[in-house]
């Protein structure tokens, strides 16, 4: 990126993200997003996902700094690095997952993911759940905690944590694991082509509620929902080519 880069700034609520979007002002002309060329996002990778999915559709590239928790969607460094780094960051194209979601009331909801589309029992009652993939039956009656389906992007995180599988960026796949799986109680998950369509359907759905959630829009009492890739629009984020994403990811897999 050319030294003339514009840069807006986002910072999250948290005190120590604040000081540092403070003293990024101070060293540098700090411009409104919609003049800008990077937007710089400081806070930790749930304020990144809100970032990228306020600007989803912008072509604004991202350059987040972590002063969260994990931060693995996020770089490390300090305040008067941040024009020298922008400068010789590794951009990575991320399309999102488009659900679309029809509830007991007969309504239609849409929603985008950038990291997974989750379904989950909203009872104590362990949810019963259809799975087609491209219009084919693949497990008529899943009982679980719930199911979902990650992007790249997602699989290390809410998909890691149900034990799916972390999935390179270039992969072209998405991972569709259960959560809390009964029966079939050996069925751990598939990886999939990110052209298929995967689909759920509600069995008792009365007695069995689920709701669906498409990173941080939930959708309840769904009766079936619909998973595709979106490749209508892209979020781009910026990484250090030292720490770039397949270096991350090779990390999480190695990480004991």
């Amino acid at each position: 990126m050319a030294d003339s880069t514009t840069l807006a700034l986002t910072t999250s609520d948290d005190p120590e993200a604040i000081a540092f979007g403070n003293e990024v002002r101070e060293l540098f002309d700090v411009v409104d997003e919609a003049d800008a060329d990077v937007i710089v996002a400081v806070g930790g990778d749930g304020f990144m996902l809100e970032t990228l999915h306020r600007t989803l559709g912008t072509q604004i590239p991202i350059y987040g700094i972590n002063r969260g928790t994990v931060g693995f969607l996020m770089n490390r460094c300090d305040p008067w690095q941040v024009a020298d780094r922008i400068a010789a960051a590794e951009a990575v194209a991320l399309a999102p997952l488009l659900m679309v979601a029809h509830t007991e009331d007969g309504a239609e909801h849409t929603a985008v993911a950038l990291n997974e589309v989750s379904l989950l029992r909203q009872t104590r009652q362990a949810a019963h759940i259809r799975v087609l993939v491209d219009g084919v039956t693949r497990i008529d009656r899943l009982i679980c905690d719930g199911v979902l389906v990650s992007t790249p992007a997602g699989s290390t995180a809410y998909n890691l944590s149900a034990h799916g599988p972390i999935v390179p960026l270039g992969a072209e796949l998405l991972a569709l694991t259960p959560i809390s799986s009964f029966r079939p109680r050996r069925w751990r998950g598939a990886l999939l082509r990110d052209t298929a369509t995967v689909r759920f359907e509600i069995r008792e759905g009365v007695k069995r509620p689920v709701s669906a959630t498409a990173d941080h829009t939930e959708i309840r009492h769904v009766v079936s929902v619909s998973v595709t890739c979106d490749r209508s629009q892209h979020a781009m984020i910026l990484f250090d080519p030292e720490h770039n994403y397949e270096e991350r990811i090779l990390i999480e897999q190695f990480t004991t």
